[in-house]
């Protein structure tokens, strides 16, 4: 275990090193004049939706889906042929009302 000694400045901050910058930390008192310092991830509340168990399995599911049906050259002329005609149909439905 490396020990450091730092001066807690004026402001009450201490340096950890231009090498932490940016990082997340979490500080814990331990007791009197005593913190334990850990870096960690914080998310959100408004993402912790992504990190639910059911997310986890939605995710496993697309990447099998991923995994099964792999990225196919699109013939744009046929692509743009195919949605004129859903266009058409879906204008002759409102015209006849079905």
């Amino acid at each position: 275990m490396k020990t450091l000694v730092k001066v807690i400045g004026k402001s009450g901050q201490v340096s950890f090193g231009k090498e932490h910058a940016g990082r997340q930390v979490l500080i814990e008192e331990v007791g009197p004049g005593e913190w334990r310092v850990r870096t960690a991830t914080v998310i959100p509340d408004s993402e912790k939706w992504l990190y639910t168990s059911d997310m986890a399995q939605s995710l496993e599911r697309a990447l099998v889906w991923d995994r099964r049906n792999p990225p196919k050259e699109t013939n744009l002329a046929t692509l743009r042929k195919e949605m004129s005609n859903e266009r058409s149909a879906r204008r002759s439905s409102r015209k006849t009302g079905s």
